[in-house]
């Protein structure tokens, strides 16, 4: 199937790596310029790099979305480079789960306001889109109480529910807000894999939850993004799309 991504400009966050990074090559496959950042300027470096192969035109640049003057300068440095943005993805989190202070602080920080400020940098260039789209990476974590239940869970509950509001905001400009939420998924380096060596019990008590019988793959959970930011998903705004493999239990109403 053409999601009719060919030449879209395309702005993800945190994708040198995971889903993130996953996201950003199903763009460049899909014939997409895309434009990525992370904090680490030599993982940048190497995605961009990468990303390039494919043929697409992508840009790189280092930075953390914690800071939002450096996020919106970024967005619209890519906007002015790219000629505007189509979709933009927020994908970063802080990952913090703790219950101090400081990891409610940098989950706001980064997993809240790092959305916040993309999508308001990047508005007045989406409306300028004939097929503008806002993706925003959750969690199962935002829908069911779980390990991750404090800071995690909460800030991306709080983020299903900022983006099905914007969807109901800019639904007159045609502007189509979504948001994925993936459970548990693996990735070499990932959370899960250093779980799987640090907390071995966690690791087959989290596996076992899923009827699946594995956790999810990047690959999978980019898949869902990309369909969500195409044309192809032109009359699905304000949805939360579960990509868990049967692993949470509730109703979604």
């Amino acid at each position: 199937m053409d999601l009719g991504l060919k030449g879209a400009r395309v702005l993800v966050t945190g994708a040198t790596k995971g889903i993130g990074r996953a996201i950003a090559e199903l763009f460049v496959e899909e014939g997409a310029q895309v434009a990525i950042c992370a904090r680490s300027a030599g993982d940048v470096e190497k995605a961009v790099s990468a990303l390039g192969r494919g043929g697409s035109r992508t840009l790189g640049k280092a930075l953390d979305v914690a800071d939002g003057p450096a996020l919106q300068a970024w967005v619209r440095e890519v906007a002015e480079t790219l000629g505007g943005l189509d979709v933009v993805v927020a994908n970063v989190s802080a990952l913090a789960i703790g219950a101090d202070e400081e990891s409610w602080s940098k989950t706001f920080a980064v997993d809240m306001m790092g959305a916040v400020r993309l999508v308001d940098a990047a508005l007045p260039f989406l409306e300028k889109s004939k097929q503008p789209a806002i993706v925003t990476i959750s969690s199962v974590s935002g829908r069911e109480i779980d390990f991750a239940a404090g800071p995690y869970g909460a800030m991306k509950a709080a983020l299903i529910h900022y983006t099905q509001g914007l969807a109901f905001q800019l639904a007159a400009k045609g502007i189509r807000a979504n948001t994925e939420s993936p459970g548990n998924t693996y990735f070499p380096g990932g959370v899960w894999t250093q779980i799987e060596t640090g907390n071995p019990t966690l690791f087959k008590q989290a596996l076992a939850l899923n009827p699946t019988g594995r956790m999810g793959k990047p690959e999978e959970m980019a898949a869902a993004v990309a369909f969500l930011a195409s044309p192809r998903a032109s009359f699905i705004t304000g949805t939360n799309l579960v990509v868990d493999g049967a692993l949470t239990r509730g109703v979604q109403l």
